[in-house]
């Protein structure tokens, strides 16, 4: 709630918070004494947009690195691992870059291109992760991590590629994506991210208990009942599923798959009953905060959140190696 405050009031304009809370009233639709003002313009049009989109994605990339964090049984396994962000960024560079191509589409289309192109890349890339794990009618885990670092590598180079080939203008664009950022957000962007976002907050918790069985191994969990193989395709389906969403809304924003579930995992313990809600709501609060200062610290220029997020989690991703290392 306080993330929510400051990101409403905070920014090129700083509003007071009485103005603020009074602009909220007003958009919500209920009866307040007085007019509207710039408050609500300013609320309405541009800053409640960014919002929500910042806190759906950051729900969503935390609770799908929980997912991943369980299905790897390992502290450290974030949404990288199996080549969905990858995946999504390939997407989008071939619809940025390629847009021109896609100019027959239907105009009801066109200003999603960009997000279903993500979306798709994404679920391409984690189903063919997902295949080559495949032996036997088994799911291999260790296998699914080499398949996912050679297609985000393969991945990455055709990003390469891509850039090279764009135009100035084409190129500053998918710099910009690529670093990730809440900028421009608007409720054309958002609203296709929200549906994703209200299934996997719904969804994954109902698969707590069953990931609480995951972590004392694949022979344990099948003994206590619970379907591992259904349970694997089911994670990273919603992995592929919500980080596409979130990737085609943000752009790239690294380590909050990784950072959120484990400090939430040092604070809450290991039970996925509590880890995946606590996680959606710190992931949501970080990125909100990380937001926020990308906003304030160059202003009025604005830093891309990606950046912000990677100057916070690299060094924690260090603490954690030098830590386990000891």
């Amino acid at each position: 709630m306080l993330a929510t405050l400051l990101s409403l009031a905070m920014g090129p304009v700083r509003l007071p918070i009485n103005d603020t809370l009074a602009a909220i009233v007003r958009l919500a639709g209920w009866p307040l004494a007085g007019e509207a003002g710039q408050a609500e313009l300013i609320i309405g049009q541009i800053r409640l947009p960014r919002t929500l989109l910042g806190l759906a994605v950051g729900a969503v990339l935390a609770m799908s690195g929980v997912a991943m964090q369980g299905l790897f049984r390992n502290p450290l396994a974030d949404p990288v691992l199996v080549g969905v962000s990858s995946g999504a960024a390939l997407g989008a560079a071939l619809a940025i870059v390629g847009g021109i191509w896609w100019a027959s589409l239907p105009t009801v289309l066109q200003p999603y291109l960009v997000s279903l192109s993500a979306v798709a890349g994404g679920l391409l890339v984690t189903g063919i992760v997902y295949r080559l794990g495949r032996r036997d009618g088994q799911t291999s885990v260790a296998t699914m991590l080499l398949a996912g670092i050679a297609l985000t590598a393969l991945a990455t180079s055709v990003i390469g590629l891509l850039t090279y080939l764009a135009d100035d203008a084409t190129l500053r664009t998918l710099t910009f994506w690529n670093l990730g950022s809440l900028n421009g957000a608007s409720y054309v962007r958002l609203w296709p991210l929200l549906p994703v976002c209200l299934l996997i907050i719904l969804w994954l918790p109902r698969r707590a208990k069953a990931l609480n069985a995951l972590l004392l191994g694949e022979s344990e969990a099948r003994h206590l009942g619970v379907d591992v193989q259904v349970l694997k395709r089911e994670l990273v389906f919603c992995t592929a599923l919500g980080v596409g969403a979130a990737v085609a809304a943000a752009g790239l924003i690294g380590f909050i798959g990784l950072i959120v579930p484990h400090l939430v995992r040092l604070l809450c313990g290991p039970d996925h009953r509590v880890l995946l809600p606590a996680s959606a709501l710190a992931g949501a609060s970080l990125l909100l905060f990380a937001d926020l200062f990308a906003r304030q610290v160059l202003a009025p220029a604005e830093l891309p959140i990606g950046i912000v997020t990677a100057l916070l989690g690299g060094p924690f991703f260090l603490y954690l190696l030098v830590r386990g290392a000891r």
